[in-house]
This record gives structure tokens, sequence and C-alpha cells, in this order.
């Protein structure tokens, strides 16, 4: 390093330094509006309560789109809709499933996403579960001339319906290792019999609608209490639901002891043909370099087994709230604030990826990038993505913010790049310097994360408000620096599997058009 390029950065930093040690009346400003006059209850409410999930290509993608820009335009900041792609459109209705023999019971569950509608009456068929002792592919598929007309259960039986935490509470120690040892080699002979039958998760239900079967119930058990993931179905004509595992469990034993159970699925839904899919952006425009850029992002779909509150709700109505509380206190930013609310990003960063492709001008302006996207803790990690100076100026930035919020972000300098998990790594694989704001997990991937749990009562405010406070703040610092970012890259450590140098991810397009045939 230069001598005077030395000089340069002691003088940033002691300045820096200074001017975070001072009261910034406008960081000072966002704090108290933020602490004393949130937003955040009510966008929560709105959002996941009134709105509900955001599954893309559904009516409630669209309100919730729309509903964004009008609430950026209450706060008068500018704000659009941006045609990105097209989705099979598809909309929720009624799931009522009920065991009928042999005996009466309403069951818990849910139709998975896109699958067709039922009829009002719905299908009405005995269960049948898949073989345990398959011998070859083609002993599987003369198996599979049984399920015609039958309602096949395709999901493992859980040998217990206790998180391991609480077993690990209460249990000995020899029960417990017992409990996990029976377990593993439960999954392992699964999924060795799921492997000789030459079908995995995904084509299997193929392989069954086309064997004439009445209909597919999976459950996809999360490893807690009352949690599954709830995802997309692959049948085409027939319904496939998710039970939750007390009731799956039970079915599953009826029909190993010969009870010979039969359900009921009544799992309505629209199909509403091709709509075309948003990101939502709002900008407060840079007045001395308006061709540069900070951009605050959050994914706005979700999966709808719950309302996206977690994922990505929070993330939403952070970006929200530090956009609010910059228009109030920081109207003229010297360089233009972006908010990209994403769409699609479940199904491989759609929105994102297609923002990067089309606007390959925002993405070359770009000082910096803050996204957040896992869950309602306060943030807790910060990693330079890979660039080889990021430490320069975020340490800079994070100098300002009130060591309250600072106190537990570990920061990883320079870190490496994304090639996935989120919209940042988007912009990563693209060269712009974008960061994860990674925050404290509340069992996020347990009991929220793509699950039929993820709802407003999950959200843990007072972590969430600090988020928002913390994005308000590094936004107005990034914006403020007199100093455009680097984006020298470092080099990449060696990959411990190949022995081969890792390379920087390269931007990938999205896919434009999902779910059309």
């Amino acid at each position: 390093m230069k001598t005077s390029y030395k000089l340069l950065a002691i003088a940033l930093l002691i300045s820096t330094i200074v001017f975070a040690q001072k009261k910034n009346p406008i960081i000072e400003g966002m704090i108290k509006e933020a602490n004393e006059n949130s937003k955040l209850e009510s966008l929560a409410h709105e959002l996941t309560d009134v709105i509900g999930p955001r599954l893309v290509g559904t009516p409630q993608m669209k309100k919730a789109n729309d509903w964004a820009v009008a609430k950026y335009k209450d706060w008068g900041i500018s704000a659009r809709n941006e045609k990105w792609g097209e989705w099979r459109g598809w909309e929720r209705g009624i799931t009522h499933i009920d065991m009928i023999s042999p005996r009466v019971q309403s069951l818990r569950g849910t139709q998975l996403a896109w699958n067709p509608s039922t009829s009002e009456e719905g299908v009405t068929a005995e269960l049948i579960v898949l073989p345990t002792n398959v011998k070859d592919s083609l002993g599987f598929d003369a198996w599979l001339t049984k399920v015609k007309g039958k309602i096949v259960l395709i999901s493992m039986l859980q040998p217990t319906g206790r998180p391991d935490y609480n077993w690990e509470e209460f249990a000995t120690e020899t029960s417990f290792a017992k409990m996990k040892d029976a377990r593993d080699a439960q999954v392992k002979a699964w999924r060795e019999n799921m492997r000789i039958t030459g079908y995995n998760r995904r084509t299997l239900p193929i392989a069954l609608e086309k064997a004439g079967a009445a209909g597919i119930v999976t459950s996809n058990w999360s490893r807690g209490f009352g949690v599954n993931k709830i995802f997309s179905a692959r049948t085409k004509k027939i319904p496939t639901v998710d039970l939750e595992l007390e009731d799956y469990g039970m079915l599953y034993r009826l029909v190993k002891s010969d009870q010979k159970p039969k359900i009921n699925i009544v799992a309505e839904s629209k199909e509403l043909g091709i709509v075309p899919t948003f990101n939502t952006i709002a900008e407060i425009k840079g007045t001395e370099k308006p061709n540069e850029y900070v951009i605050l992002s959050a994914h706005f779909d979700s999966w709808d087994g719950g309302t996206g509150a977690t994922d990505n709700g929070t993330g939403t109505i952070i970006m929200m709230e530090a956009m609010r509380l910059l228009k109030k206190f920081y109207p003229n930013p010297k360089r233009t604030i972006l908010v990209g609310h994403w769409g699609s990003e479940e199904q491989g960063l759609n929105g994102s990826r297609a923002f990067v492709e089309d606007h390959p001008d925002i993405v070359a302006g770009v000082q910096a990038s803050f996204n957040q996207d896992n869950g309602t803790g306060r943030v807790v990690r910060l990693s330079g993505g890979g660039f080889l100076h990021s430490y320069d100026y975020l340490s800079r930035w994070l100098a300002a913010v009130p060591k309250e919020i600072t106190q537990h972000i570990e920061t990883t300098f320079p870190g490496t790049p994304a090639r996935g998990g989120s919209d940042y790594a988007s912009f990563q694989a693209a060269g712009a310097p974008a960061f994860s704001l990674s925050s404290l997990n509340w069992s996020y991937w347990n009991y929220t994360w793509h699950t039929n749990r993820d709802t407003y009562d999950k959200i843990i405010f007072d972590d969430v408000r600090n988020n928002a406070i913390l994005t308000a703040i590094l936004t107005y610092m990034a914006s403020e620096d007199p100093e455009k970012t680097s984006r020298i890259k470092s080099v990449l450590p060696v990959n411990s599997r190949t022995g081969e140098q890792r390379k920087w991810p390269t931007p990938r397009s999205p896919n434009r058009k999902g779910g059309i045939n």
C-alpha cells in the first residue's frame, strides 16, 4: 500500500469515528422515530394477516405489490411495480381432510401449491403405504399396479413426534441415544429403499398418478411440535395434500394394522391462467450522485403454508420502515436510495436475477446493497461477501450505529460470495457489493422457514425494530460516504473437496415463465 493511500485511509477512518461520536441529528431522529413511532406492527398486520401468504402467481402476491406501492406513495416515496416475467396463476381455496373409516375424525393438513382442484365432493378412497422391502425397480413397478383407486401415503413414518430438544431435556442419555440410533437406521433404510425403486420425491408422485392413484398424502415434518414444511405439488390431476405428523402417523399405523382406513380430501383451488409477476421498486432520488445507488433488498414472495411472516415478511417490513425513516429525516440523499421487493425468490431468486439482468446500469452504480432474509431475530452476522476492501467501508458505516445494536454483530472480512440462498447473491454474482444482514434464528429452520407456523405471532418486534434502525443508518452512511466502494475481489480459497481454486459465481438468468408448460 502506498503511503498516500495509507494516510487517506487513516484520515477517513478518523473523520468517520469523529462523525459517529458527534450527535448527528439525522441518525438521532431516525432512532427516536423508530423507537417511539414505529410502523412495524401495523405493516406486519396488514401484510401477513390481511393480505396473507404471497405465493408467486397468486392474487395475494399482486395485492401485496399494489399495497406496497400505495404505502410508499403515502409516505411521499416514488414507487412502481416492474414486470419481470409470467407465472402460472393459481389461488388456494378450502382444504378439508377427513378420516371416514374406521372412525370419523377431521385431520389437519393442506393442499400443496399449484395443485389442481378437486370437486366439491372431493376424493374418497382407501389408503395404502409404500412398500419398505423393495428388491429392485422392476419389483416396485409391479407393486404400482396396486395403487389404482387408492390414496397413497408416501412419507416415512416418524418414530417420534417430539423434537430432539424435548428428548434432550427429559429423556435419559441411554433412551435418547437409543432413539437417535434407531431413527438414523430407519432413515438410512428408507432412503436406500427409495433409491432401489428408481424414483425420488420429485418423480414418485408423477409415477403414482400415472399408475392410477386417487391422491397422494405427504408429511414433511420440520422437527418441531406442530410444524410441517409446505411446498408444491407434482401431480397434474389428482390431489396432493400434506398432513401434520400426528394425523399422518395415525393413518400410517392404521394401514399397517390392516384397519383399511379411508379418507375424504376436498382441496379446492382456482387456475387463473398465465399472470404477470412483478418486483416492487421504490426510490428516493440522489441529489449529488443520482446514478450511484444504495439498495435495500428483501424478497416479497413466500410459500403459503403460513402467512410468510418471518420468510420474508420481516425482511420486507424492515426495508419499508427503513425507507420511511430515511424519507422523513434524509429526504435529499447524496446517492439514490432504492428498495427492491423481489418476486419469486423461493423458486430461485428469479425477481432479483431479472432486475440484475435488466438493469446493468444500476448494478454498475451500486454503492452497497443490504439484504435481510432469515427470520425475525436481531442481526448477528455481517460478512464482507468476498470483497477485498469491504472492511474499510463497512467498518466506517457500522461505527455510526448504536453500540447496543452492533455489540451483537460478528463480522467476517473479506468473507466469501454467496452462490444462492437469497437475493444478495444475484448482485454479488454481478460484482456489486451486496451484503446479508444475517439474523439470530429464533428456531427459524425448524419452526417458521417454509412452514405452516410462519405467522404474525412469531415476529419479535424489538429485534426487527433494531434491524430497521441498523439498515437505515447503514444506508445513510453509505449514501454520504465520499468514497465509492471498492469492488476488488479477494482471492477465494481452495475447495477442500476438489483441490481446485474456487471461482467467483457468475450471474444466472431467471426463470421468466414459471409453471407454464
